[in-house]
């Protein structure tokens, strides 16, 4: 589970070039981050080579494996990380692929949640999500949403989203972005597929008023996700 270098290794899952692990990337000195990307038909390595991984976001749904046969072989790659008890963190679309990997349902939400809004969190206790508790205001983008898979614990909720995070085992799936900051959301909002999602949810006025809030929040946002954010890496670094 180590590198050539020793460190043990993060898998970074990666899904289009916007989507990256960003800030986590900042608390990995202690590990090898190394990125593959399924969906441009780069091979998943052994379980055995990595000692964690991070699934990032992307615009795909979970079940469309006949345009991106990557996410097929995704699914059974993560289902069989959370066997072996090897630390796994889903973001959105990673958040997605675990939920469906784990057993469950993946669809539309009600209507596309983008922008920032509160989550509750249910377990001020629990090491990736705790520090957020009992409410942050955070970053969401996504359309799809899922079940709670069977032996899940639902982590969070919000008011359009029953299930914003879970836990099963060493496996947790967060369908909002707790990676982010400011240079990410503005990032973000020169990927024209991005400015078109969130004009077609959010109008003109709206797009044009996402970055006000994520200047206003992002101190007290990167205060408040780094810890659960840094127990994930130290999961990973244990791992080893």
């Amino acid at each position: 589970m180590a590198s050539l270098d020793d460190r043990p290794t993060l898998l970074a899952i990666q899904h289009v070039p916007w989507e990256t692990p960003h800030r986590v990337l900042d608390l990995c000195g202690e590990l090898a981050v190394r990125t593959v990307k399924p969906l441009a038909g780069q091979a998943l390595p052994d379980h055995d080579e990595v000692a964690g991984a991070i699934a990032m976001g992307g615009p795909m749904n979970v079940d469309e494996v006949e345009r991106f046969p990557g996410l097929a072989a995704e699914r059974e790659w993560i289902a069989e990380a959370n066997r072996r008890e090897l630390p796994v963190l889903g973001i959105c679309l990673g958040a997605q692929l675990l939920a469906r990997a784990l057993g469950a349902a993946v669809r539309p939400g009600a209507q596309k949640e983008i922008g920032f809004a509160p989550v509750e969190v249910h377990d001020p206790a629990d090491p990736v999500l705790g520090a957020l508790a009992p409410t942050t205001e955070v970053l969401h983008w996504h359309g799809d949403v899922f079940d709670l898979p069977p032996d899940a614990t639902s982590l969070a909720s919000s008011a359009l989203t029953e299930h914003q995070a879970f836990r099963r085992g060493n496996s947790w799936g967060v369908l909002f972005h707790p990676e982010m900051d400011f240079a990410l959301l503005e990032a973000w909002l020169a990927v024209p597929e991005m400015i078109d999602e969130a004009l077609a949810v959010l109008g003109e006025d709206g797009c044009a008023a996402l970055p006000a809030p994520a200047e206003a929040l992002e101190a007290e946002l990167v205060e408040r996700t780094t810890p659960g954010l840094r127990a994930f890496v130290e999961l990973v670094a244990a791992a080893s």
